[in-house]
């Protein structure tokens, strides 16, 4: 175990470690947990507070999984602020924190292969093979750690969202998998650790991603399905900071393409988009 400085948490590096201390804890003391990897932002923080007024304990991870990343740039460039990320937990009444390096993790060779179905085919996945099995990868070896009764994930990544509940049910995983709301900037603009590595430029027309969904929600009343696409995607498009990788509205309980706002579905449309080099993603649900 380790501590920084005068911080109110303890701060653990070795599985052996937190398990330990996980094990002292009282006969029915309740774990939540927010894995995280890093750069810590205001979304990241309202999962921590929804763990801190739920739960006994908080528990929080901080580790970039190479795992899950299949541009080794992106990995490499992926925003790392550690010391300033440990002053934030401890401000925001976290009362663990595990931060294992990557030989840590992956002392041992992992060649599991999961299979989501269609969950894990559509965009994200059509875009970024291999995400989805890294992400399973060191969720599944997180929870082994951690055991909590609750794990916190934001909205933002709503196809993430899905395929942990998968991954749990399939797996008969006793944990909790909690949704919370998208947390946004003043100009709506999803928060992001990687809106670190907009240019200043960049950042104000990265604004447009939200207000075109925003948009798009108010049209819904009037155009079809595939307009409402199409008008995205051009509008986005249009902007020359702006690349639209996919746009897609999809049925929320099992991410399939929306023909019809008439099907009795919950539906959600869930965008990638390349704002000068930076991937974002972001979605808006049409039903709430």
């Amino acid at each position: 175990m380790a501590r920084y400085l005068e911080l109110s948490m303890d701060i653990f590096r070795y599985k052996k470690d937190i398990r330990k201390k996980i094990e002292s804890f009282k006969p029915g003391t309740t774990i939540g947990f927010v894995p995280t990897m890093g750069a810590l932002h205001k979304g990241h923080l309202s999962l921590i507070e929804c763990s801190v007024k739920q739960d006994d304990v908080t528990i929080v991870s901080i580790f970039v999984n190479p795992a899950q990343f299949n541009d080794k740039n992106d990995f490499k460039n992926y925003p790392k602020t550690l010391d300033t990320d440990l002053k934030v937990l401890s401000n925001a009444k976290c009362d663990i924190v595990f931060v294992p390096s990557e030989n840590e993790m992956y002392d041992k060779p992992d060649h599991r292969i999961f299979d989501f179905g269609n969950l894990g085919k559509v965009m994200e996945g059509k875009y970024r093979p291999g995400h989805f099995s890294g992400v399973a990868k060191i969720v599944t070896r997180l929870f082994d750690v951690i055991n909590p009764h609750k794990a916190y994930f934001g909205l933002k990544d709503f196809q993430q969202f899905a395929i942990i509940k998968k991954l749990t049910e399939d797996l008969k995983l006793p944990v909790n998998i909690i949704p919370c709301p998208t947390v946004r900037e003043n100009d709506g603009l999803a928060m992001s650790s990687r809106n670190s590595l907009l240019s200043a430029e960049e950042r104000k027309h990265a604004a447009l991603i939200y207000s075109t969904l925003f948009q798009a929600k108010k049209d819904s009343r009037k155009y079809t399905v595939g307009n409402i696409k199409k008008n995205v995607s051009n509008t986005l498009n249009e902007d020359p900071y702006i690349t639209v990788e996919y746009f897609e509205i999809v049925n929320a309980s099992n991410l399939a393409p929306v023909q019809s706002w008439n099907e009795p579905s919950v539906k959600v449309g869930c965008i990638a988009a390349k704002v000068g080099n930076v991937r974002l993603i972001d979605n808006i649900n049409f039903n709430s």
